[in-house]
């Protein structure tokens, strides 16, 4: 793979370990996107973090708020670039698009919070826009979530589903040491 796969990083962001959130699956996730920033700075390759912010002063991604910022491990360097959005897909309201086709790189690595919504959106459109998206199975973690029928859906199977439904037609799905040994 070519020197130029940037790193994406979505909304590692202080918001999600609000108790509000419940369950939670893959507590490992922030250790394996730490693995793949601290490869990536030691490389000097192109790290892209995405911040979702908000207007509504109460939402936990409240622009002024604690909360949404970045948890302590994301340290972003000079080099790197930081969008914000304020909706799930990180190509919408950014110029993520635009950059990515600027440097011309196919290939880009997905990582970040939640799998579910703002991850696998963002992995959906990178696919629709004709990049190779390489999601991060490790590096991304979700929630339980209540179905429409009022039952609860484990974090765990939540997570299984999503990247069953983008590998292949959306993305290739890896993880954090499948990827390092592919670069």
């Amino acid at each position: 793979m070519r020197n130029n796969v940037p790193l994406i990083v979505i909304d590692v962001q202080n918001a999600f370990d609000n108790v509000s959130w419940g369950k939670r699956n893959n507590p490992c996730a922030e250790r394996n996107i730490k693995m793949l920033i601290e490869y990536w700075n030691l490389n000097q390759r192109l790290i892209i973090y995405v911040k979702h912010l908000s207007k509504n002063i109460e939402s936990l991604f409240y622009f002024k708020s604690k909360t949404s910022e970045f948890k302590a491990m994301i340290k972003p360097m000079p080099k790197d670039i930081i969008m914000i959005k304020s909706v799930n897909s990180a190509f919408i309201g950014t110029n993520l698009e635009e950059t990515l086709r600027k440097i011309n790189c196919p290939n880009i690595i997905i990582t970040g919070l939640t799998t579910n919504h703002c991850v696998e959106t963002t992995t959906r459109m990178a696919g629709n826009l004709g990049f190779n998206p390489f999601l991060v199975s490790d590096a991304t973690a979700t929630f339980d979530r209540r179905s429409v029928n009022g039952e609860t859906l484990s974090a765990e199977k939540i997570q299984e589903m999503t990247l069953s439904n983008l590998h292949d037609e959306f993305a290739t799905i890896k993880k954090t040491k499948e990827i390092i040994a592919m670069l």
